[in-house]
């Protein structure tokens, strides 16, 4: 079994968490003005990733825009990467690729702790999406604490580019945000995940 293969069930049973729901999270982060580059860059492409409709449409043409977003705001300091293998634990099908994963690492060439976001781009079911996300989250965690970087909360999103969905695990406890926030308030999701990487959130 791979990371894909997880369903929140499945993953909350497995390894033993505890999930907490709420509304709202996420809601008293701080909005992040989106670039004149980036609004310009989605404005063009989201229509055309929404009349496609695929998951790698909308990874690359308003995923990856923001993350690269993401990236800038943090003048480099934080590594991106996309579509790699992420291996952590085959024994307990912690294994499989990641859509996208944020290090608070600057080396953009290989992956080294500790991974704070990951990312998932899914077509049309933010729900169906949860279940791998956690799981790359645990393997994350894992990850993280194998090279002594031991950080409190590992964060995680699940999106159709358009709708995001936000969760974040600390140890056992899983904490879901049940807000669907909007690609309308890019500024809102910028913040969010700003926050994630300064471990605000």
């Amino acid at each position: 079994m791979a990371y894909s293969n997880f369903t929140l069930e499945a993953v909350r049973e497995t390894f033993q968490l505890e999930a907490i729901q709420a509304v709202g999270i996420f809601s008293e982060t701080e909005p992040i003005e989106p670039s004149v580059e980036l609004t310009s860059a989605l404005a063009k492409k989201v229509p055309l990733a929404v009349a496609i409709g695929t998951e790698k449409a909308k990874s690359e043409m308003i995923v990856a825009d923001l993350l690269v977003e993401l990236r800038e705001h943090f003048e480099h300091r934080i590594s991106l990467f996309s579509g790699i293998d992420f291996n952590v634990d085959t024994e307990n099908d912690l294994t499989g690729v990641c859509d996208f994963l944020v290090s608070l690492s600057p080396n953009q060439y290989y992956l080294e702790a500790p991974v704070i976001i990951l990312v998932e781009a899914k077509k049309d079911d933010l729900i169906a999406g949860l279940g791998q996300c956690v799981a790359e989250m645990i393997a994350a965690q894992r990850f993280n604490a194998e090279k002594g970087n031991d950080i409190p909360c590992v964060y995680g999103a699940t999106t159709t580019g358009v709708n995001w969905l936000f969760l974040k695990l600390e140890g056992k406890r899983l904490h879901i945000d049940m807000s669907t926030y909007m690609l309308e308030r890019c500024d809102k999701i910028l913040g969010i995940l700003a926050s994630m990487v300064s471990q605000k959130a």
